[in-house]
């Protein structure tokens, strides 16, 4: 347990962090869960709408060191190839 004040106040902040930063991560999870499932209908419009949300959504997250830049990058090329995959199938 924390004795010093400004020791307190560091657990009281970490908590609040973590609770915004894992909220953040929960929506980008969502999101992704959004792109795979129109990618698995096979509707190309609407999966590149859910891709440009993802890209947006990711990006924030990215800004706020919520999570690291590569891993956004890593993420979102991946979502990526796989709507790339779905276009070169449908097209």
């Amino acid at each position: 347990m924390a004795h010093s004040l400004s020791a307190k106040k560091r657990v009281k902040q970490n908590a609040k962090r973590r609770t915004i930063n894992r909220a953040r991560k929960s929506q980008v999870k969502t999101q992704i869960k959004h792109f795979e499932t129109t990618v698995s209908k096979g509707d190309v419009e609407t999966a590149s709408k859910q891709f440009q949300l993802v890209v947006k959504k990711l990006d924030k997250t990215a800004a706020t060191s919520t999570m690291h830049k590569r891993t956004a990058a890593r993420k979102k090329s991946r979502l990526a190839k796989e709507l790339n995959a779905l276009k070169a199938k449908k097209g």
